[in-house]
């Protein structure tokens, strides 16, 4: 029995400090306030919520059924790397050419923001349950011995959830203090973030595409 808590233990452990480098959710936070110019605080906390809550269904669909999904529709962890990375481009793109030379009201804009869903893309997914974090849960569950599957199942996904949680309170403490920021600052941060975030959409295509080459055999060449 102190086998099997001590077992069950150390895979908690694991998973958590497996997964939580690679969703880093400290890096979500940037990409989380430039996107929510305007929003006041509680906006913000109702969307981390919902972004945390699709992050976690995202992962626990991959824990439960991941390598079904995968093989019955041919997808690779290289195509889900490269469609994130595209994706990212396309919100990169779209924050570095934002401009406030415009005669629409900042509320105007607030507003619109919010009728569009990014707790969903780019929020959740590929940011917090990006390839990485997928390939995570999938590569942990791929190797639990079959005769402790369930119980190996459910402690990866409680530590799924605890990493999770750890990613709500760093995007709420994000929201908490970013009025701390004026206007100038935030228009100059989410052109830098804009930048950096086709920087590395570019570097997931990349390693994407390079992954690919790596795991296919081209007639055996």
């Amino acid at each position: 029995m102190n086998e099997a808590v001590s077992h069950a233990l150390s895979l908690f452990a694991l998973t958590i400090g497996t997964l939580l480098p690679i969703m880093n959710p400290l890096s979500t936070c940037p990409l989380f306030i430039a996107l929510t110019p305007g929003w006041d605080k509680s906006s913000r906390q109702r969307l981390a919520s919902r972004v945390c809550l699709y992050a976690l269904g995202i992962l626990i669909l991959f824990l439960l059924a991941g390598e079904r999904i995968i093989n019955l529709l041919s997808i690779s962890i290289e195509g889900i790397r490269i469609a994130g990375g595209l994706i990212i481009i396309r919100v990169g793109f779209a924050m570095l050419s934002s401009s406030n030379d415009t005669a629409v009201e900042p509320q105007t804009v607030a507003a619109a923001q919010r009728n569009r869903d990014i707790a969903f893309t780019p929020l959740a997914m590929p940011s917090l349950a990006g390839p990485g974090s997928i390939s995570v849960v999938l590569s942990m569950v791929s190797s639990a011995p079959e005769n402790t599957l369930l119980v190996n199942v459910a402690v990866i996904a409680l530590g799924i959830a605890t990493t999770v949680l750890i990613a709500f309170l760093s995007l709420a403490a994000a929201a908490k203090y970013v009025h701390l920021l004026n206007q100038t600052a935030l228009d100059a941060f989410t052109r830098i973030m804009g930048f950096l975030l086709v920087c590395i959409a570019v570097q997931f295509v990349l390693s994407g595409i390079t992954e690919f080459i790596r795991n296919t055999n081209f007639g055996g060449v």
